[in-house]
C-alpha cells in the first residue's frame, strides 16, 4: 500500500469516526437504506439507472459500480445531501397472533408507520463518499442510529489491470456489499416488525446490524474479481443504548470479529453473473455476561450467486440465492446452563427470482429455509428445532422509477402486496400456516 493510500484511510477512518458520531448523535437526540434521492440528485440519473425496478435496494451494473466507487460520481456541481424515506404497513396473519406483535397494536389487522428514516448522503470530491441513517421506528415508538457506510476509495493500475481500492468504516456486516445476495440488503426489501417471523437465525443475517464498528479494505480488479478482508468490534453498550440499541441481545464482540469476501462477475449473454463466498468469526459474551471467563464462538460461512439480464425489451430479471453455514461453541452459553448442547450449526439457504415489466410493475419470488441443531434450552420451540421454511411472493409497482415524478426528482414512490407462507415454523410443520401473513405497504423516499 502507498504512503498517499495509507494517508487517506488514515484521514478517513479519523474523519468518517468524528462525523458518524456527531451526526448520528444529532438525529438520535431529535431497518435499511434503499433507494436514495440524494444520489439521484448528484449523479442526475433517475432512480431505475442504479436500481432494479426504479427503486431500491436492488442494484444494476451501473449502481454497483456507483456504491464500489464510493459514491463519489457526480453530474451536478452540488445537491442538499439529504434524504427521507418513510414505510408504512397493513399486516394481517392468517389466524390472530397469540399476544400482541407490540405494544399499542392488536393480535391481527394492525396497521402502522413502521418507520421514518433521514440520510445524510453523498460523495465528496474524488475519493470520499457514504451515508449515515438514522430512523424513527413507528412500531416501537424509538429513534435509533441505522445503517453507515463511509467509503474512501482511489484507482490505480497495475500490471495491465484497472485496479480500484477502497476502504469502509460501516456498522453491520454486508451493508458494505454491492450484490443482492446477503442480509443487509436481501430480499424481501421491507418488512414490518409486526409480522411474524422464526425465532432462530445466523449471526450473518442481522444480529450485528447496527451493534458493531468495523473497518474493512476491498478491491474490484478489471470489474471482475472483488475480495474484501476486514474485521468488526463491538461499541460500549452505554453508547449503543443512548443510540437506541440493545447490546445484551446477542451480546459484544470479545476482541475482533474477521470478516471476508471474495466474488467473481462475468458476462453472460445480455447480463452479469456473480459467484461469491464469505466467512465471519466473532467470539461473543451472550448477554453481556463475563462471568464465566468464557465465550461463545461462531463461524458463518457460505457461498453466492447472482444473475441479472435485461430482455429484449428492456424488461430486468434477477436472480439471488445464499447458502450460509453457522457453526456455534456455546462454550459461555453452555456453562451458564442456556443451552441444552455445547455446540450446535444452523444452515439458512434462500433463493429469489424477479421479473420487472417496464421496470415498473414488479414480482419477486423467494423461496427460504433455516435448519439446524434441536437445543430445547437455547430455542424456544415445542421440540427445540430452530426450523423455519416457506416461501414469499411480492408484486409492486413504481410509476416512477425511470422519469421524475409530479413532485419533483427527488419523490419516489412504490406500492406493493406481499405474502408469506409458511411450511414449517420454529421446529413444527403443525399450525405453520397459522403464521402466513399478508402484508400491504407503501414505500416513499424523497
Amino acid at each position: 500500500m502507498s504512503n498517499k493510500m495509507r494517508s487517506w484511510i488514515n484521514k478517513f477512518v479519523a474523519g468518517g469516526v468524528t462525523a458518524a458520531i456527531a451526526i448520528g448523535i444529532s438525529f438520535a437526540n431529535s431497518g435499511s437504506a434503499k433507494a436514495l434521492p440524494a444520489f439521484a440528485v448528484q449523479t442526475r440519473q433517475p432512480c431505475q439507472a442504479c436500481h432494479v425496478g426504479g427503486f431500491g435496494p436492488q442494484l444494476t451494473a451501473f449502481g454497483r459500480e456507483f456504491k464500489l466507487h464510493g459514491y463519489t460520481l457526480r453530474t451536478n456541481p452540488f445537491n442538499i445531501p439529504l434524504s427521507v424515506m418513510t414505510v408504512a404497513s397493513y399486516v394481517k396473519t392468517q389466524k390472530d397472533q397469540e399476544n400482541p406483535p407490540a405494544n399499542h397494536y392488536g393480535r391481527n389487522d394492525n396497521g402502522t408507520v413502521d418507520q421514518v428514516s433521514f440520510f445524510v448522503a453523498g460523495g465528496v470530491g474524488e475519493h470520499f463518499g457514504g451515508f449515515i441513517q438514522n430512523t424513527y421506528d413507528g412500531v416501537h415508538r424509538s429513534w435509533t442510529w441505522d445503517n453507515l457506510d463511509l467509503r474512501a476509495v482511489t484507482t490505480t493500475t497495475f500490471a495491465n489491470h484497472d485496479v480500484l481500492l477502497g476502504a469502509s468504516l460501516n456498522n453491520n456486516p454486508s451493508v458494505q456489499e454491492a450484490w443482492n445476495t446477503m442480509a443487509a440488503w436481501g430480499f424481501p426489501y421491507t418488512s414490518s416488525s409486526l409480522s411474524p417471523a422464526g425465532g432462530v437465525a445466523p449471526l450473518l443475517t442481522g444480529a450485528f446490524a447496527q451493534k458493531s464498528l468495523g473497518l474493512t479494505g476491498y478491491t474490484w480488479i478489471d470489474q471482475a474479481l472483488y475480495v474484501e478482508a476486514g474485521a468488526y468490534n463491538s461499541p460500549g453498550a452505554k453508547g449503543l443504548a443512548r443510540l437506541g440499541q440493545d447490546l445484551t441481545s446477542p451480546g459484544n464482540i470479545h476482541g475482533l470479529a474477521p470478516y471476508g469476501r471474495i466474488a467473481y462477475q462475468h458476462p453472460v449473454g445480455s447480463g452479469t453473473l456473480e459467484v461469491g463466498a464469505f466467512l465471519f468469526k466473532a467470539d461473543i459474551n451472550p448477554g453481556l455476561d463475563v462471568s464465566t471467563g468464557k465465550t461463545d464462538r461462531y463461524t458463518d460461512s457460505g457461498v453466492d450467486l447472482s444473475y441479472q439480464r435485461t430482455l429484449g425489451n428492456g424488461d430486468p430479471i434477477t436472480f439471488n440465492a445464499r447458502y450460509l453455514h453457522e457453526k456455534q461453541k456455546l462454550n459461555a452459553t453452555y456453562a451458564l446452563g442456556n443451552s441444552a448442547n455445547p455446540s450446535n450449526s444452523l444452515d439458512d439457504l434462500r433463493a429469489d427470482v424477479a421479473y420487472y415489466w417496464k421496470n415498473k410493475v414488479g414480482a419477486t419470488l423467494q423461496a427460504f429455509s433455516t435448519t439446524g441443531s434441536a437445543d430445547t434450552g437455547l430455542n424456544a420451540s415445542p421440540n427445540g428445532k430452530p426450523d423455519t421454511s416457506g416461501a414469499v411472493v411480492q408484486v409492486d409497482y413504481t410509476p416512477w422509477g425511470g422519469s421524475a415524478s409530479p413532485l419533483g426528482p427527488r419523490f419516489n414512490l412504490r406500492l406493493g402486496l406481499q405474502y408469506t407462507a409458511y411450511s414449517k415454523f420454529n421446529g413444527v410443520s403443525t399450525g405453520a400456516s397459522d403464521n402466513n401473513t399478508l402484508r400491504v405497504f407503501t414505500w416513499f423516499a424523497y
